[in-house]
């Protein structure tokens, strides 16, 4: 009997696909994507540290010329490989390896996966090309009327395409599982794996509609112009539901297998599921809070949008409260005592667990500067100040990336059946990262507070009052300890992959928690689709409809034409 054989009453470890074991072809195709996701990481990560020296007057752009023009163009390469495509490349690959794992059965129509990472790197390859060129120096947020090549632009389109063709492949791999086993729930890892394919669907129509029917076209020249504050609209439609984007993963992580690897169990299924849902729903309208200051926008979808980030908060509460019961119940099991006692008995000298636990804590700071974010009167004193970075340097660098990077110490010796080289130095990288950017987030929230600007070579700038420099400083400190880190990831990743092989009873395996509680018993409305579905457009309507049909038919092109470049 094979694992997709199994019957209902069998326990829910085996229903849950530890079973089945990926093929070669299987574990290089995701490997693959894990290691176009850490050349990108690599690379882009250079440009940060040069970005931060910058800030105390250390500038060492001058020393890449003319292969990088400016600063500019150093602050675009960086985002753009950080936080797009890092990202992307890695959780698409690693939500192959959780449908695959958690349903016990490959994937249904592998020649579509395999059609969407080739997209995705034909994408890359094309908005590279400009990056590099100096010719589409418009930084992450590529706001009109900065004005890119057109290769930027649809290569960015390739990219998200290519992510949509490997979600259809997600969605029919659970279908197929689906109807071999009417009645049984959907194995949890698998399914917040599909929900996250599917809320990113729905979120990318924004970037999607703003580039193909308004920036394309400009910077082809088939338009005299661009209406800055639609584009900006349907950037910010994408922009925030992209941050749950890069964090449903690291949850994926956090609730599934992280109490495994802690010596415990899932403490809730249906908890899980919920959060997983709410966020299904709520994460895409929220995006005018990142248009507080923008004219042309009502104050009442303002509020509405803001309203709706708080809603979010819930389920990252729901998420804190879970998961730290999973890990508690893996640590007393291991001898842990006390009521915070038990925090010591996690197996922090294992440093994929130590990752992700340092992550979390530190995205528990990064949640409580969202929250100020969202607020309308608190946001006007940090909008467009460098506590904006600081704050997401919290989320997307640290509870996000460094989450990765621990997924990726047992997942990257369990794709090659290599060991992991040198365990220790991976502690010592997940604790330098944690340490640099405590050091380099405070100082850029301090700065925020202070008034300094966002997306500005402050150490060039003449009117730095005094009170920023000790804070400019830490921001190079914070900087050169994370370029440490980063470079430390990446060679344990490369050794790993270079090693010799080691016997199969040493190469780890996909840790998948079992459930305290049968997740057959998880009622059938937190498996179901559907009705999530309908809610989500239903408020998506709500939420962004009126708006966006008055700035359509109100839409004016009064940003330049193709001639004009602002840099």
């Amino acid at each position: 009997m094979t694992a997709t054989d199994t019957p209902p009453s069998a326990a829910p470890e085996r229903r849950w696909g530890n079973g089945y074991e990926l093929t070669k072809q299987e574990k290089r195709f995701i490997a693959g994507h894990v290691y176009v996701a850490v050349l990108a990481l690599t690379v882009g990560s250079l440009f940060g540290p040069l970005q931060s020296f910058e800030y105390s007057g250390i500038d060492l752009y001058g020393l890449l010329d003319p292969v990088i023009k400016s600063y500019y163009q150093g602050l675009s390469l960086h985002g753009v490989l950080n936080a797009l495509v890092w990202t992307t490349f890695f959780i698409v690959g690693f939500t192959t390896l959780a449908v695959i794992k958690g349903l016990g059965r490959p994937l249904s129509h592998p020649k579509l996966n395999l059609a969407g990472f080739w997209v995705m790197v034909a994408g890359l390859l094309m908005a590279a090309v400009p990056l590099l060129t100096n010719t589409a120096t418009v930084l992450y947020t590529f706001y009109a009327p900065l004005k890119a090549n057109w290769a930027f632009y649809l290569g960015l389109v390739l990219v998200v395409v290519g992510s949509w063709i490997s979600g259809w492949g997600f969605m029919l791999t659970l279908a197929a599982w689906r109807k071999d086993h009417p009645g049984e729930r959907s194995p949890f890892i698998a399914m917040a794996g599909v929900v996250n394919a599917a809320m990113w669907q729905v979120a990318t129509l924004g970037v999607a509609v703003s580039i193909l029917t308004m920036l394309l076209p400009w910077t082809l020249g088939l338009t005299d112009g661009t209406d800055p504050k639609l584009s900006r609209t349907y950037f910010w439609f994408t922009g925030h539901p992209l941050v749950y984007f890069w964090l449903l993963p690291a949850y994926l992580s956090w609730y599934g297998m992280l109490p495994k690897q802690a010596g415990g169990k899932l403490f809730s299924d249906s908890l899980a599921r919920f959060s997983f849902w709410m966020f299904f729903i709520v994460s895409v309208p929220v995006g005018f809070h990142h248009q507080f200051t923008d004219p042309g926008v009502p104050q009442a979808w303002k509020f509405i949008h803001a309203l709706l980030t708080y809603s979010v908060f819930f389920p990252s509460l729901l998420t804190a409260f879970t998961v730290i019961a999973s890990l508690e119940y893996g640590a007393r099991k291991r001898g842990g005592t006390g009521l915070v006692g038990w925090i010591r008995a996690l197996p922090w000298s294992d440093p994929s667990v130590t990752a992700q636990l340092l992550a979390a804590i530190l995205f528990l700071f990064g949640g409580v500067s969202g929250l100020t974010n969202a607020s309308y009167n608190l946001n006007l004193v940090v909008h467009n100040t460098a506590w904006v970075p600081g704050h997401f340097h919290l989320t997307v660098a640290t509870a996000v990336t460094l989450s990765f990077i621990g997924i990726c110490y047992w997942m990257v010796p369990y794709l090659t059946g290599k060991a992991l080289w040198r365990p220790k130095v991976a502690l010592f990288q997940a604790w330098s990262w944690f340490v640099g950017m405590i050091i380099f987030s405070n100082a850029m929230h301090m700065l925020g507070l202070l008034g300094a600007p966002r997306r500005t070579p402050l150490g060039e700038a003449p009117y730095t009052p005094d009170s920023w420099d000790g804070h400019l400083m830490r921001v190079s400190i914070g900087g050169a300890i994370l370029l440490v880190s980063v470079l430390t990831f990446t060679t344990i990743i490369w050794k790993t992959a270079r090693g010799p092989a080691v016997a199969p009873e040493l190469v780890p395996e996909v840790p998948i928690a079992e459930s305290l509680r049968d997740p057959q018993q998880t009622p059938e409305w937190l498996d179901r689709f559907k009705p999530w579905l309908i809610g989500a457009v239903v408020l998506l309507v709500i939420a962004y409809g009126p708006q966006l049909v008055d700035q359509i038919l109100h839409m004016s092109l009064n940003a330049p034409g193709p001639d004009f470049t602002p840099w």
